[in-house]
């Protein structure tokens, strides 16, 4: 793990990302959004991707407003899509763009606090095809996308329950115990490519629905909103970044890191 936090602080050209597609699962709401909007805001054309249209006509409509970049919208249930919709969704992706370079995953579910003894099958089994399951699903089709382009990155977003699960996080803990393994074997797998990077980013305790819904007591006001935690993910979707591989990183640096 990189000890280095200069990508929590990071401060990018404002055509930082001008040029490159970059693709957001979870761009209608919290973290997602907020990263699509401040990719755009750089420069970047959008592939919004995420269950609800609404949500995503909104994002679509605020950066039409910016006249920096472009957006398209693509929607995918990532619980109920099926093979066909995954391959439609990089076959169009690639007829209208010819590439991608950058796939951040930010789509997730949190399920329910319980003991593994008694945890429901049905909610366990939604949990890690969403969260894990998905995010393999959609990163294998859109390869062939990510390998056309000349500096491409993957960034899977993770949760610092997955460096210490604790009880009665259940089926959310061992997804993300999952995504950062998926992360790594890709970085891994892809290290030679020499244009093609993957990672992990833990967001730490932000001010999102997933969150109230893990921490109903908490004060929200207490903690940072996505749009002030977004800085890592734009340091690892720019050229700033090339050579790093196969990292896991925080977006904060110090309180918790749930």
């Amino acid at each position: 793990m990189l000890t280095d936090d200069a990508h929590q602080h990071y401060q990018p050209d404002p055509d930082a990302l001008r040029g490159r597609v970059i693709a957001v699962t979870g761009a209608g709401s919290g973290i997602g959004r907020a990263v699509a909007l401040a990719a755009a805001a750089h420069g970047a054309e959008l592939i919004l991707i995420g269950r609800t249209v609404a949500r995503l006509e909104e994002v679509h409509s605020l950066i039409a407003a910016m006249q920096r970049s472009a957006a398209s919208i693509a929607p995918l249930d990532l619980e109920r899509a099926i093979a066909r919709d995954y391959d439609e969704l990089a076959a169009a992706l690639l007829r209208r763009y010819g590439r991608l370079d950058g796939l951040v995953h930010s789509a997730g579910v949190l399920g329910s606090p319980a003991p593994i003894e008694h945890y429901d099958v049905p909610t366990w089994c939604r949990v890690l095809h969403v969260n894990l399951t998905a995010a393999f699903a959609l990163t294998q089709v859109l390869l062939p996308a990510l390998r056309a382009s000349a500096d491409a990155s993957i960034i899977f977003t993770s949760a610092g329950i997955a460096r210490r699960p604790r009880a009665f996080w259940g089926a959310y803990a061992v997804s993300k115990c999952g995504i950062e393994a998926l992360s790594r074997t890709l970085a891994d797998e892809l290290e030679h490519s020499g244009h093609m990077r993957v990672n992990a980013l833990n967001p730490g305790p932000v001010r999102t629905r997933m969150r109230a819904q893990a921490f109903p007591g908490e004060d929200p006001s207490r903690l940072p909103l996505p749009e002030q935690i977004v800085q890592s993910y734009l340091w690892l979707l720019g050229p700033a970044s090339h050579g790093v591989n196969g990292q896991s990183l925080d977006c904060q640096s110090s309180g918790e890191r749930a």
